[in-house]
């Protein structure tokens, strides 16, 4: 069965790092684009970072661009969200999802979900 668990997320102050996972289970991330989204409360989902198939190219939403990283670990079927110099306005849930066409991370084309999970930053 296709599953997506992240994990990582937790509370910490401003300025301070994070690196949250999206492990994959019942098929092999590579062959898929991968996005991090998140939804804070009150707000609509946004679009975070992705990664496309099958060359990893990457993108940023503007407002982590220079301050997140997303990498990808095919060996540990894993994605990972570096996230530095985070603010308080970066406190959501995070959540990973995949399309297996495609070659960006539209919320309304992705095929598969995960749960999230909580980043808090406050001090």
């Amino acid at each position: 069965q296709l599953q997506l668990v992240e994990s990582g997320g937790g509370l910490v102050q401003p300025g301070g790092s994070l690196r949250l996972a999206c492990a994959a289970s019942g098929f092999t991330l590579d062959a898929y684009t991968i996005g991090w989204f998140r939804q804070a409360p009150g707000k609509e989902r946004e679009g975070v970072s992705c990664i496309s198939r099958p060359e990893g190219g990457t993108s940023y939403a503007g407002f982590v661009k220079g301050r997140f990283t997303i990498s990808r670990d095919n060996a540990k079927n894993t994605v990972y969200l570096q996230m530095n110099s985070l603010k308080p306005e970066d406190t959501a849930v995070y959540i990973c999802a995949v399309r297996r066409s495609g070659y960006v991370c539209y919320a309304g084309d992705m095929d598969y979900w995960g749960k999230g999970t909580l980043v808090t930053v406050s001090s």
